[in-house]
């Protein structure tokens, strides 16, 4: 059983790292924390040095100022690399963790060895955007606990509720717990910045990966598709039956695509196939 002890950096990001190999850095979703990589944990640690954080506003982190543009997300992560003494990582990003993950790609390319982007959002349809803002003015409103229900019933199936309902009420206490004011920065982020650079997305040039679930009705196969087609040699993979929590759902399908495709980043061999099922 591998067991974790959470650092800080000098400018206040909590931190878990174990595992020894290249550098692979996990970046969790809004109102999440580092702990929603677990599965990922156990499953790259056996042959990477795997980090995981909690963004700005999450978890034990630093809250950013209110009006923290997506830019200083991706400063949090280059702090942490630095205090890592990391010159380069493989950047994983979940959700919102994606868009953190394409800011940094496009801000500091230099740091980059691979980038993947799991269950995140792209051009979103004027429906999509409606909701979401609808959903942001919620949790100003009401606070972090607003759209937790509903959150729960997008990002999970309903047998997995069913079996494991512990685990649900856990998460639904992390929702709960979020600070107002850092959940509400972040989320409107995510809410807003699904073009982010939009146009500059060619200039990324290392190997990428571009996942999500079959079933994700946020972050859809076809916002995968599209985001992939904007970035050179970027993969896609649409796992079957998943929906949006498919890193906590089925880890070790998820694991499976992640070492497919860090083989490839870190070897360029034995590239993953297109469609994963």
């Amino acid at each position: 059983m591998i067991r974790l002890t959470a650092e800080r950096t000098p400018a206040g990001t909590s931190y878990l790292a174990t595992g020894q190999g290249q550098p692979v850095v996990l970046i969790h979703g809004v109102g999440l924390n580092k702990e929603m990589w677990g599965g990922q944990v156990v499953g790259l640690a056996a042959q990477y040095h795997v980090i995981a954080y909690d963004m700005l506003g999450h978890g034990a982190s630093a809250l950013p100022e209110t009006g923290t543009p997506l830019l200083g997300y991706a400063d949090q992560l280059l702090e942490l690399l630095d205090h890592l003494q990391l010159t380069q990582a493989t950047v994983i990003g979940f959700s919102m963790g994606g868009l953190v993950a394409r800011a940094f790609a496009l801000h500091y390319p230099q740091r980059l060895q691979g980038l993947v982007v799991l269950n995140s959002v792209f051009n979103r349809s004027a429906e999509q955007r409606a909701g979401v803002i609808a959903r942001t003015a919620q949790a100003a409103e009401h606070g972090p606990n607003a759209n937790a229900e509903a959150a729960l019933s997008r990002w999970f199936s309903r047998e997995y509720q069913a079996a494991n309902p512990a685990q649900i009420a856990a998460l639904r206490q992390t929702l709960a717990g979020n600070d107002p004011q850092g959940y509400l920065t972040t989320y409107e982020l995510f809410a807003t910045q699904d073009m982010y650079r939009a146009d500059d997305l060619g200039s990324i040039k290392v190997p990428t990966l571009v996942a999500t679930g079959e079933r994700d009705p946020g972050s859809t196969p076809e916002m995968a598709v599209q985001l992939a087609e904007r970035i050179p040699g970027a993969q896609v993979a649409i796992l079957a039956e998943q929906r949006h929590m498919m890193p906590v759902e089925s880890p070790r399908l998820v694991n499976q695509v992640l070492l497919g495709f860090l083989d490839t980043a870190y070897s360029r061999q034995n590239p993953i196939k297109g469609i994963v099922a």
